[in-house]
């Protein structure tokens, strides 16, 4: 009879706390309903309709997405962008954040200093690229001065580069905030038991510290692809809407498409990429549960 009454107790409590819940979320629920989830509903029904949306045309806004060959380079290009800076940006700033642990109170300088390029405006951020990578420019001076030949990084595959190096100049110090706080959730003592059994710095890392920073990989990717996006401001104020085709991303293809107004391309072009992100995030997810599952208490 205790134990029954217990439960009981414990099922209104839990009750209690998911209406109380419900009741604190139901605004920013309605939000997200309102300003995203009814707009993207007739994102998806006018992908399915001629360009006024009133006749229904089944597949074929969709078949001329996946034959147009722009929305092949650029999907391409996007593709070969998130392979490339994402991997690359973690494992940058998780480095740093393991440089700054180790310096100790030194270190919170150098941190600091990483987090300054998310306070440059975008316009400072493109007269860099222009004093850097012009034709007569820095980058260029420097080539001459040691004899080699100059480069057109605007005009040929060096600008797929220049964004990469773009990307993760801007977004590695946010990135390293968040390994940092990932490492400070890992207690010290157990650094301190594996110091007295002889553990190396590589063995330590790979017992300790990377199992214990899991759990911020999924965030710290995830929020990586949000601001993997957001690179194209940069790109589309120095090089317009018609930039090199290495650096000829989604967003330039949907930005020239909403200009002439080709609403059946653009809608199913935004389902497809939305439904391939949602099954990134969907195996993400996947595959924390299993580690979950596998890793005992």
């Amino acid at each position: 009879m205790r134990s029954s009454s217990i439960s009981r107790n414990r099922n209104k409590r839990r009750v209690g706390e998911l209406r109380a819940a419900a009741l604190l979320l139901s605004p920013s629920l309605a939000g997200v309903a309102v300003f995203y989830l009814v707009p993207f509903a007739e994102v998806v029904r006018r992908s399915f309709t001629d360009a006024p949306g009133r006749r229904f045309v089944g597949l074929s806004n969709y078949k001329t997405v996946l034959a147009n060959s722009a929305f092949q380079t650029a999907a391409a290009n996007s593709a070969r962008f998130l392979c490339v800076c994402i991997p690359a940006l973690l494992a940058l700033s998780l480095a740093l954040a393991l440089l700054t642990r180790a310096a100790g109170r030194r270190g919170q300088s150098f941190r600091t200093s990483f987090l300054l390029p998310l306070a440059v405006p975008v316009a400072s951020i493109v007269l860099l690229w222009k004093v850097l990578f012009a034709g007569n420019g820095l980058a260029n001076t420097v080539l001459q001065t040691l004899g080699a030949k100059q480069v057109d990084f605007m005009g040929t595959g060096a600008a797929f580069w220049v964004l990469i190096a773009t990307y993760l100049w801007k977004n590695c110090g946010y990135d390293m905030v968040l390994w940092a706080a990932g490492l400070d959730r890992i207690p010290q003592s157990q650094y301190e038991a594996a110091a007295v059994d002889g553990a190396n710095g590589w063995q330590t890392f790979c017992a300790i510290t990377w199992p214990g920073l899991r759990p911020t990989l999924g965030l710290t990717a995830l929020l990586s692809l949000i601001n993997s996006f957001k690179v194209f401001r940069e790109a589309y104020l120095v090089a317009g809407a018609y930039p090199h085709e290495s650096m000829y991303l989604l967003q330039h293809l949907f930005n020239n498409w909403f200009l002439n107004l080709e609403l059946g391309r653009i809608t199913a072009a935004a389902v497809l990429v939305v439904g391939a992100l949602l099954t990134v995030a969907g195996l993400l997810l996947a595959a924390r549960r299993i580690r979950r599952k596998e890793t005992p208490c």
